[in-house]
């Protein structure tokens, strides 16, 4: 039981929630010093639609990432749900659903502010594939949470009767900062494939260990990354990124395992090439960049995951200039490679050798020319097309030809951009 100091701070079972912040904070205070809390914050909007659930005969609980996150005293308002009521039933009692993953038994619950709350009716996996899986609904929250990955995501909370459901101690996984797959790991794998980059991606960005046969099996079943579409694996590398502690722990867990290999091949790891992948922990947690950062082909990598346009030419972009930087005490040089390098400049910018002299003040002296508005590309000159035709220009490549020359010339000095110096200049 709570002290009676904590307890006027966090609301009884029989009283109104407080606001989720609230009660988060007041958890916090107690959350090292006792394996379960009595009770849990649960956000209004999920606990309304576990009451309505509830009234209507059909068993509610809180599961996932928001119940491990929570325990780990980590803020999150995205609480799961999971449930005896059907997919259809799910959609009869709420007005307003979204049928996100209906084959699933998922449903998404929109709120009073149209913010989507998942409903994931119980559910048992008949038939798997290592991409796919057959499930069968009308089963116990136990067959559902055995069906789960990991251990410290199979624990679920009752959020009206406040009881707590752990089969396979996932709380005592959290408290020794483990990854272990739920029974048997190679079976978890061979079910969905995509567990292995999970149980990658949670080490990273928990700073957990891998449970010894978790990881065997891992590597042992890594070859079945390969059956995986490559919108999965390229989702879940990025969401890898975007939350490691240190993305160089990613990049070493997907190279040990075998994931890179499969996957990203033209990842350079310590020894190969000349950046060491401890370098990466320096870049913004932006995907695209620090793939391409890591990568001796970045263009080629980011087609296999099957990139947008837009980003594969922007790691294109990356991989040729990321070895050219212009000498920072020579004005012309470094406009003419912003002109170069043009909307891709501040990607460059960003990489570790920009950090170091004696290329360090290359970011101060681009901040000065953009700050002047020096020209940089053809839309900034003084003339246009039709002013090099009206003085004579053949009308054609010629034009673009002379345009190029002028813009040359005013690169080396920004004073000679009027209409004027240029048209003589033709």
């Amino acid at each position: 039981m709570w002290s009676a100091e904590f307890q006027g701070e966090v609301v009884r079972r029989t009283e109104p929630i407080l606001t989720f912040r609230t009660a988060l904070s007041a958890f916090r205070i107690l959350s090292d010093r006792m394996k379960f809390p009595e009770l849990l914050p649960i956000p209004d909007e999920v606990l309304q639609i576990a009451q309505r659930l509830e009234s209507a005969g059909y068993e509610t609980w809180c599961v996932g990432g928001a119940i491990r996150d929570t325990l780990l005293g980590l803020e999150n308002h995205d609480f799961d749900l999971t449930t005896a009521a059907p997919p259809e039933e799910v959609r009869r009692l709420f007005k307003r659903t979204v049928p996100v993953g209906i084959e699933h038994g998922t449903v998404a619950v929109l709120d009073a502010r149209g913010r989507p709350h998942e409903v994931t009716t119980f559910r048992k996996d008949i038939q798997t594939d290592g991409r796919h899986a057959v499930v069968r609904f009308g089963v116990s929250l136990m067959d559902d949470l055995a069906r789960r990955d990991f251990t410290i995501n199979a624990i679920a909370y009752h959020p009206i009767r406040c009881e707590w459901r752990d089969p396979f101690t996932g709380a005592g996984d959290l408290e020794r900062r483990i990854i272990r797959s739920v029974g048997d790991p190679n079976r978890r794998f061979q079910e969905d494939y995509l567990r292995i980059l999970r149980a990658l991606r949670f080490s990273a960005r928990f700073e957990f260990r891998i449970d010894e046969r978790t990881l065997e099996a891992a590597t042992a079943n890594v070859q079945g990354l390969s059956q995986l579409s490559a919108e999965r694996v390229r989702d879940e590398w990025f969401k890898g990124i975007e939350t490691a502690k240190r993305v160089s722990k990613l990049v070493r867990l997907w190279v040990d395992v075998g994931a890179a290999r499969i996957w990203l091949p033209e990842i350079r790891t310590p020894g190969q090439g000349t950046r060491e992948t401890g370098n990466v922990d320096q870049l913004p947690r932006d995907p695209v960049l620090v793939t391409a950062f890591l990568a001796s082909d970045p263009a080629s990598l980011l087609t296999r995951l099957k990139c947008s346009n837009r980003d594969i030419e922007r790691g294109r972009a990356i991989g040729r200039w990321r070895d050219d930087y212009p000498d920072p005490e020579h004005l012309p040089e470094v406009r003419t490679w912003l002109s170069r390098v043009g909307e891709y400049a501040d990607d460059l910018l960003a990489l570790p050798p920009v950090r170091a002299a004696p290329l360090s003040l290359l970011p101060k002296i681009v901040h000065a020319i953009r700050s002047a508005k020096d020209p940089l590309a053809h839309p900034d000159l003084a003339v246009k097309g039709d002013d090099l035709i009206a003085a004579g220009v053949r009308p054609g490549p010629e034009v673009g030809e002379t345009l190029q020359r002028l813009l040359v010339e005013v690169l080396e000095d920004p004073s000679r951009n009027t209409k004027q110096y240029l048209l003589s200049r033709v």
